[in-house]
């Protein structure tokens, strides 16, 4: 699944730490997991040249969690949170059949938008270790086929 790592958090080319103390989210329900990983994560991807345009986009074949714009690209950001990596980090989280889903939200929302210019996916990994998040970023993590 992933094809490349950017050079944001964990990667060998940015010494800066990526991490960030939030609300716990342990012991609370997914959806307010999700919600609470989704806050931080804006913040993340702003603090990283991204300028987010949409939350929560939804459609009648699937949801985009972002959707945002990054140095002229228009990039499309599932977000994963995990409290454990019981089951391996957090961007690994996103299956085949979710990236289907995805790629045909983002299908609609291009054509009601009426972008031409170019467009990836990116996937953001927010994987909690004590009271700390680490966020891993994968650009272009898949192709729409």
């Amino acid at each position: 699944m992933p094809r490349g790592r950017s050079e944001g958090a964990k990667s060998r080319l940015d010494p800066r730490p990526q991490h960030a103390r939030g609300p716990s989210t342990r012991g609370s329900s997914t959806h307010s997991k999700g919600r609470a990983g989704e806050t931080l994560a804006v913040g993340w991807l702003e603090s990283h040249g991204y300028r987010i345009l949409e939350r929560n986009y939804r459609t009648p074949v699937g949801e985009i969690d972002l959707v945002a714009m990054e140095d002229g690209t228009l990039c499309f950001v599932e977000v994963k949170a995990r409290a454990t990596t019981r089951y391996g980090p957090a961007v690994t989280a996103i299956g085949s059949r979710q990236q289907q889903r995805v790629a045909r939200a983002a299908a609609l929302y291009l054509a009601s938008d009426g972008w031409a210019g170019p467009c990836r996916f990116d996937v953001l990994g927010l994987d909690l270790r004590g009271e700390t998040w680490h966020f891993e970023l994968v650009k272009n993590a898949f192709d729409a086929a």
